[in-house]
């Protein structure tokens, strides 16, 4: 059985000094928290990515980084851009892709994705690419449809050792967001059973059990036990309750409580 993930992206919240008391708590508990079994990993604002993981690896804490976005392109006049070198100069070794609300608000399409996914592992970034239906396509039936398909996308292009490298995360735009409704356990199941069979359909079986599918949207400590014990769900990817450092812990712990069982 692999290690699960378990993370956060902060999105446009926390200060430096917020950050540094975030960071503070993990480096006292999150270790014991999380055990050997399970992947933590944060992924803060741009700002900082370095800070954050300066203080993480001093404090000898095992917890990954990431970006939350970045440009296709080495370099270039792309103003307010951040490359992969850029991302990867912080000390960062995720970075997300294709999140709903890039995707909404700042016009983001597959195809964009699908060049940031080759240009994060150019720089020995592991992209965790986000998917996810809107009410709308659930309501007509066509969540599986949707999903596969970006990440099909996202994916193309890619050898079955590059496929391996990416992490995709099953994020309904239904269940996100503080009026979004958590997905029931056997809802993000079915979804992530779907995304496992596309991938060993294209790569074959043993690469579609090397891929890690988190599930994110509305995960909290009164779902996270059922979502987590799903077969085809490898972690969970938090958002507000993991914005607290203690909160994150917790959720860390009782991640490792069920993996050692």
């Amino acid at each position: 059985m692999r290690n699960l993930m378990l993370g956060t992206s902060w999105k446009m919240n926390k200060t430096l000094e917020e950050a540094n008391a975030y960071c503070d708590v993990l480096v006292n508990r999150l270790n014991a928290a999380a055990g050997p079994h399970i992947q933590p990993f944060v992924i803060p604002p741009f700002t900082l990515i370095r800070e954050v993981t300066t203080r993480l690896r001093q404090g000898g804490v095992n917890c990954l980084t990431g970006a939350q976005n970045m440009h296709y392109a080495d370099a270039g006049a792309w103003t307010g851009e951040i490359s992969p070198a850029m991302v990867r100069d912080c000390g960062a070794t995720l970075v997300e892709l294709g999140h709903s609300e890039r995707r909404r608000d700042f016009a983001e399409n597959d195809a964009d994705i699908q060049k940031k996914v080759q240009a994060a592992l150019r720089y020995q970034l592991r992209p965790l690419v986000c998917v996810g239906d809107s009410a709308q396509e659930k309501g007509w039936g066509v969540s599986i449809e949707t999903v596969v398909r970006q990440m099909k996308i996202a994916l193309a292009g890619l050898a079955r050792p590059q496929v391996e490298q990416v992490i995709i995360a099953y994020e309904p735009v239904w269940a996100i967001g503080d009026g979004g409704t958590p997905a029931t356990a056997d809802e993000a199941q079915t979804i992530h059973r779907a995304l496992r069979q596309a991938l060993a359909d294209t790569y074959g079986p043993d690469t579609a059990e090397n891929v890690t599918l988190l599930y994110g949207g509305s995960v909290n400590p009164h779902n996270s036990s059922a979502l987590i014990q799903c077969p085809d769900i490898d972690g969970l990817f938090i958002g507000r309750s993991a914005w607290d450092a203690e909160g994150f812990c917790r959720l860390a712990h009782n991640a490792a409580t069920w993996r050692e069982r």
